[in-house]
């Protein structure tokens, strides 16, 4: 008999489900693995089913529970099918006939009359979802420690909230144009934060290259670079965003990515924008570059700091993993600091909501570097909603700009090499 309608979509949600959870994919990755011959719609429709999913797993199992005499083991399929037909309805407003129809054919020879009878439960108790939903327990407790619940709470209630779409210009002038052209918002100067509705590539502009896409949070480490710098680095550089800022603001720029699929990406995005630097491929442990004026170091991290749009991160973000990325992240300082001329500055970030990835890598760092010191921002550097931290560092936290759609969670500290 065929398939039902829709059940396509759903396998592969299932799918992409088990690859976030058990193999500690991105969601990104899933959808490409498992979406197969599926069409457009079907695939979109996979993936917002398992990222709707993701989004909210610990209010969805705390509903399945309540159904269940017995606690379903975490990885067992009954539970990821329910999770799934649950987060439909909540999220997706999935009727449900169509929950149950498409549901149970992904049990079969499994434990279908179980998933039958809680999905029929909860469906006639009324289902509904809370708009500050919690987020993994192992996760506010980390949080909740390091920032506090007003942070804690601030995450709930963004992680179910479609972020905004914010776009880096050229120049403001550029910025100042699209304004006026299409709308939107000016948080900082060579940027607009618009709604996240259109497809980036119908936006006006986009073929002629003025903007690319770019969190506002993740501009602010390259606008510490200083103008004034001759020779700039931008270390792990992919997927290109702040190299094109510093490209942009007519910097001598030097990209390193060790993947050369991410710089040809990043090459494409430089064509577009009519902007010029220097990509090299090498392993920055390796590399021996010349002395450098300036250094921007986005480390590769947990990525926490990204939940809104990527939810996975939460789950793939284990202690051990954060302290193998901690583990990586000092050694990569070490390796670029012989880099830095004498009175030379070098930016740290990373996109995390872990101080072991932030406050804690610097202040280690610190410690056995003595040359080094914190060089803090200054007034007109950084935009007026961003505030230092006492010891000079910028922590961006859940909450803040929450009214005008929030942004990504970072670590940011600017360094000096003193001569």
């Amino acid at each position: 008999m065929p398939d039902v309608e829709g059940l396509g979509a759903r396998r592969a949600a299932l799918r992409m489900l088990d690859a976030v959870l058990r193999m500690g994919w991105t969601l990104e990755a899933a959808g490409r693995g498992a979406s197969g011959k599926l069409g457009t719609a079907d695939r979109a429709l996979a993936l917002a089913i398992a990222g709707e999913t993701v989004r909210r797993i610990p209010e969805l199992d705390f509903l399945i529970d309540g159904a269940t005499r017995q606690r379903l083991p975490e990885d067992s399929k009954a539970r990821m099918v329910l999770r799934l037909a649950l987060a439909q309805k909540i999220a997706l407003n999935v009727p449900d006939h169509a929950l149950v129809a498409t549901a149970l054919p992904l049990v079969d020879g499994g434990p279908r009359r179980l998933v039958h009878g809680v999905l029929g439960t909860l469906l006639r108790g009324g289902v509904s979802g809370s708009a500050a939903p919690p987020l993994p327990d192992r996760v506010e407790r980390r949080w909740r420690r390091a920032w506090g619940s007003d942070a804690v709470e601030a995450a709930r209630r963004l992680i179910v909230r479609r972020p905004p779409l914010d776009l880096s210009f050229r120049d403001q002038a550029n910025a100042d144009g699209f304004v006026r052209f299409a709308g939107g918002k000016q948080l900082a100067p060579r940027h607009v934060r618009i709604s996240s509705d259109t497809a980036v590539e119908a936006l006006p502009g986009f073929a002629e290259g003025g903007w690319w896409v770019q969190d506002l949070a993740a501009s602010l480490p390259a606008r510490l670079i200083p103008t004034d710098a001759k020779m700039v680095l931008d270390a792990c550089a992919a997927p290109g965003g702040k190299t094109m800022q510093l490209a942009a603001a007519e910097l001598q720029v030097s990209s390193v990515d060790s993947s050369q699929a991410r710089l040809a990406r990043l090459q494409s995005n430089l064509d577009r924008t009519h902007l010029h630097a220097n990509l090299v491929l090498a392993d920055l442990l390796e590399w021996q570059p010349q002395p450098f004026d300036a250094i921007l170091l986005d480390a590769p991290c947990s990525a926490t700091g990204t939940f809104r749009r990527h939810p996975e991160a939460l789950y793939r973000a284990r202690p051990s993993v954060i302290a193998e990325l901690a583990d990586n992240q000092l050694r990569l300082l070490h390796t670029v600091r012989d880099w830095l001329r004498p009175n030379g500055k070098l930016v740290y970030s990373v996109c995390s909501l872990e101080p072991d990835e932030g406050e804690t890598i610097i202040a280690d760092f610190l410690a056995g570097n003595p040359e080094f010191a914190v060089d803090p921002p200054r007034p007109g550097e950084l935009p007026d909603f961003v505030t230092p931290t006492p010891e000079g560092y910028v922590r961006i936290l859940p909450g803040l700009l929450e009214d005008k759609g929030g942004l990504d969670g970072f670590f940011i500290a600017r360094l000096v090499r003193r001569g």
